[in-house]
């Protein structure tokens, strides 16, 4: 999946899977008497980062989601490679695909001069996260903190977790279900490709292998992916409104005008998910909703907390 703003949360978890925690000890005021102004600060961040380039928003929540689905959320996946690791920077669905790394950097900087040595990189990754989706015109939530940072990363283990678009639905659930997300999780989640672009190479064999896809729609994408080449030609996510946090993703499912073929699957014959679509193509206050409660649900994977990990001065180190 690499080279798109996808915001794939799955993967067939065997023996190292994560899980979310009970008693995480995270809570929403954390930083309220120890760095007052952090939220403020990410949110002017986050805000400049996306009226400078509005795809930035789809780049900040991805980030989120693919730190959070190695491992926890742990800012793992901001860390370079160092004498004792390679990182997650260089996995195959992050190489040259991820991005926003600068952004987060840039926010750091600025809570270091606020609060030196308070808020986590983890916790920056979480709270841009809401606020590109509210800056998109989503829905806002609670983010709960508190999540300290790791001190190792795996380019491995991001390679062996994070799945490529061609995964069916039944994978879907199953890695969704490990990670302790429902199914209704899961098609709610899915919903943030509502915004972002993705290459052609992770669109390619929907376009030209599936029977699940409007005619029209694969020939059109066809002009600018060919069977062959052109890999980093990059479509919209959402083929009306890909920079608008909104429903349409779900609409485009019933068209079958998804652009992945794992989006696809989503509305694809099975009763259970393709009633979800249904709903949230009709009813975006019930998506806002169900993706809200996801995203607080996602944000509490495994986070360090304690005296576990440490608080990164620089995020793509370790102190």
């Amino acid at each position: 999946m690499a080279g798109h703003d996808l915001l794939f949360l799955v993967l067939i978890v065997v023996s190292v899977g994560t899980t979310v925690r009970a008693d995480s000890q995270l809570c929403t005021d954390y930083y309220q008497s120890k760095c007052p102004d952090a939220l403020s600060i990410v949110q002017q961040e986050v805000a400049a980062a996306i009226q400078n380039e509005t795809r930035m928003g789809a780049s900040l929540l991805r980030l989120h989601f693919h730190d959070c689905f190695v491992n926890g959320c742990d800012a793992s996946i901001l860390l370079d490679d160092n004498a004792t690791f390679v990182g997650e920077k260089t996995a195959g669905a992050n190489n040259n695909s991820v991005r926003g790394y600068d952004v987060i950097d840039k926010i750091k900087a600025k809570l270091e001069e606020a609060c030196p040595g308070v808020v986590s990189c983890a916790d920056i990754l979480a709270i841009a996260a809401r606020d590109s989706v509210v800056y998109l015109g989503g829905p806002s939530w609670e983010v709960s903190l508190g999540r300290r940072d790791s001190t190792n990363a795996s380019r491995d283990a991001a390679n062996s977790l994070i799945p490529a678009p061609s995964f069916n639905l039944s994978a879907l659930i199953s890695s969704f279900s490990a990670h302790g997300l429902s199914l209704k999780n899961l098609v709610a989640l899915s919903g943030a490709h509502t915004i972002g672009l993705a290459r052609c190479t992770s669109f390619r064999q929907h376009i030209y292998n599936d029977t699940d896809i409007d005619s029209c729609f694969a020939n059109s994408l066809r002009q600018s992916c060919p069977f062959s080449g052109n890999d980093d030609a990059l479509e919209n996510l959402d083929l009306q409104t890909p920079t608008c946090f909104d429903n349409l993703y779900y609409q485009n499912l019933l068209n079958k005008t998804g652009l992945l073929h794992s989006d696809q699957e989503l509305y694809n014959g099975n009763s259970s998910t393709d009633s979800l679509v249904q709903t949230y193509a009709t009813n975006t206050s019930a998506f806002f909703e169900e993706f809200s409660k996801a995203m607080v649900k996602m944000g509490n994977i495994d986070p360090l907390t304690g005296s576990e990990g440490e608080i990164r001065t620089n995020c793509r180190k370790v102190n």
